[in-house]
């Protein structure tokens, strides 16, 4: 299914939308440790900010930051690539969290701020997914 974005007004938007773009704020500044702390201090329920997430961003800000969650082989110069690919889509990279790998391969997840890229979510993640050392990527949830 392909997105579709409109740019709306804040004042006509139901509270809940409000509520989740606060949450997003406040854990993207360190404000708020975790989505329950987030939450709670906006006065949201986990359920909405989960349901609405990916779907609200503040676009006069840029801000929004998304998740990649990818499998990496276990190759020298693999997350390099990663980080490369990205930085290419013209997104910043917020933080970067590698496990330590097992049976050859490596889980990552890279937050990215959105607001400067040149092509959609979608698009980098499927010239990401071409790198001969990816051998899973998706949009965190």
């Amino acid at each position: 299914m392909e997105r579709r974005f409109l740019l709306v007004d804040a004042a006509v938007l139901p509270d809940v939308f409000l509520k989740v773009l606060k949450a997003k704020e406040l854990l993207a500044s360190g404000a708020a440790r975790n989505i329950s702390v987030a939450a709670r201090q906006v006065d949201l329920s986990r359920s909405a900010f989960y349901k609405y997430k990916d779907c609200i961003f503040d676009a006069e800000n840029s801000r929004e930051i998304i998740t990649v969650l990818a499998t990496l082989l276990d190759e020298t110069g693999a997350l390099q690539a990663l980080l490369a690919g990205i930085s290419a889509a013209g997104a910043s990279i917020v933080t970067i969290n590698q496990a330590t790998p097992e049976n050859g391969a490596a889980q990552v997840a890279v937050s990215i701020r959105t607001g400067t890229m040149q092509m959609s979510v979608e698009e980098m993640l499927a010239q990401l997914s071409r790198q001969h050392t990816v051998v899973e990527i998706r949009r965190g949830v």
